[in-house]
């Protein structure tokens, strides 16, 4: 056992082919400096947001590195995930300053419109929600992470809005 989580052949992810893959690695360079750049263009193109351990093993191989090897950058590095997310991770912040500001309140706001737990994705696999380390913008705080966006100040009524928006309803304000 090797630690990814484990899927039988018939729920494997089909979005990416073993070509696919190899084309990436290709794409970004077929040295060992380039692991990082590689899983994060793998886990983006995934549509689940994770690396499936036959693409790492794919990865391992090219690269002429061990699987756990690459596990253990899989492992170390919040931004990737083992196992399938939400096509939207928020991260709330537990920094310090933004716990002062009450980011758990704001966690709690995301979980009960979300109706999920941090640390789970809802139903339609549009959200995952986690905890984050700083993010560098506490003159904001509380604030929430999603993709490269980030969103401070915030309230609950900010909050229903930034989902609404990323359901597909309309624009809202950083």
């Amino acid at each position: 056992m090797s630690g990814f989580t484990e899927f039988g052949d018939e729920n494997m992810p089909t979005e990416l082919t073993s070509s696919r893959i190899l084309a990436i690695v290709d794409e970004k360079g077929k040295s060992k400096e380039q692991l990082l750049s590689i899983l994060l263009a793998i886990q983006k193109e995934s549509g689940e947001n994770y690396v499936h351990e036959k693409w790492a093993q794919i990865v391992a191989n090219e690269l002429d590195l061990s699987l756990s090897k690459v596990y253990d950058v899989l492992t170390f590095y919040s931004m990737f995930s083992t196992g399938p997310r939400g096509k939207y991770i928020i991260e709330v912040c537990k920094s310090t300053p933004c716990y002062v500001s009450k980011s758990d309140v704001i966690a709690q706001i995301f979980e009960n419109e979300l109706g999920v737990k941090m640390g789970e994705t809802t139903k339609d696999n549009l959200f995952t929600l986690l905890y984050t380390a700083c993010v560098g913008a506490c003159d904001i705080g509380p604030v929430a992470k999603i993709g490269e966006d980030v969103y401070g100040d915030l309230s609950h009524q900010k909050i229903a809005e930034i989902i609404k928006t990323y359901r597909g309803g309309f624009e809202c304000q950083k």
